[in-house]
């Protein structure tokens, strides 16, 4: 990769992607709403200040670019209203994307979210649980938020931009991101509150393994056209084993499989087998670890060569990391 465009930089995910690209000497520019001072303090050596819906903006920071990791959006329905989050995100994803295949880009990764099932931030009573576990790409959707419908017309959006532009493009469901501070703030909400955790089926990962997700989905050789991932942390972010989590707060949701210990029920093959990917950092929750597949990501992928519900402050837009 000579150069990568990152939107959303100053985000949540964003720094941590920036961190990721500066350890393997990536350059990287960075297009941020808001200007923030110093470009080092972004570990980017370019930084645009502009909207990622506005196109000029957005060509301007494709110069010398020849992937997009896409990861500009506000971060949940409940930041905007559902008319501002719809189409604020649907808008960025498209111009970001079309302006990056008129510009001869080829691959390019975007954040989707595990909140594309629609279960996170449903409202309706009975709340609609998924119609089985383990969540996979082809489970039913029960959207009803603005935030979900936002990131499924954004896959979508991928899946044309492949057909319009001969463009890779990879969208990345994600589940709760955070740093260790965040994940054992939220492990400790969810010991307390264990079917708080069961719209998201009680998966977190850790913001430098989200990072190599998005740098692997550029790099990673064979994969084509605009798949849809799940990636996640091998094991959930609660002491209880899942079968009793299940049993207990998704009782009449059908299980493929089963899942033994702490196992997250998310169908994580996809990602192994297309990136490499697994995730290195599980947290430790009290009460058991569940060590996942540490293979340097090499052993499954080789890099190609040439090209490639918890709104913080972040540029704009936010990305919601669940």
């Amino acid at each position: 990769m000579a150069r990568v465009l990152v939107t959303g930089a100053a985000g949540r995910l964003g720094t941590a992607v920036l961190a990721e690209l500066a350890g393997r000497g990536v350059p990287v520019t960075a297009l941020v709403a808001e200007d923030v001072g110093d470009a080092g303090e972004l570990r980017a050596d370019r930084v645009v200040v502009g909207d990622a819906r506005d196109p000029v903006a957005v060509a301007d920071a494709l110069d010398g670019v020849d992937a997009v990791i896409h990861l500009a959006a506000l971060a949940s329905p409940e930041v905007a209203a559902p008319e501002v989050v719809f189409g604020t995100n649907t808008q960025a994803t498209f111009v970001v994307l079309n302006e990056a295949g008129r510009a001869g880009v080829r691959r390019a990764v975007l954040a989707s979210s595990l909140s594309v099932t629609g279960l996170p931030f449903a409202r309706s009573t009975p709340r609609p649980q998924p119609a089985y576990l383990p969540l996979d790409t082809e489970l039913p959707l029960c959207i009803e938020d603005p935030y979900a419908l936002s990131k499924q017309v954004d896959e979508a959006t991928a899946a044309m931009m492949h057909r319009r532009h001969g463009m890779t493009a990879v969208a990345l469901r994600l589940p709760f991101l955070g740093d260790p501070d965040r994940l054992g703030g939220h492990a400790a909400r969810l010991a307390g509150d264990p079917a708080g955790g069961a719209a998201e089926v009680w998966s977190y990962l850790d913001l430098r393994d989200a990072a190599r997700a998005c740098v692997l989905g550029l790099t990673a050789s064979g994969v084509t056209g605009a798949p849809v991932l799940f990636v996640a942390a091998p094991d959930t972010l609660s002491a209880t084993p899942t079968r009793e989590l299940v049993a207990t707060h998704l009782p009449d949701v059908p299980c493929r499989a089963t899942f033994p210990e702490r196992s997250v029920p998310i169908d994580l093959a996809p990602a192994r087998r297309l990136l490499g990917f697994s995730a290195r950092y599980p947290y430790p929750v009290a009460g058991g670890l569940i060590s996942g597949d540490t293979r340097d990501d090499s052993s499954a992928k080789q890099p190609e060569s040439g090209s490639a519900r918890h709104a913080d402050r972040t540029s704009y837009p936010q990305e919601r990391t669940s």
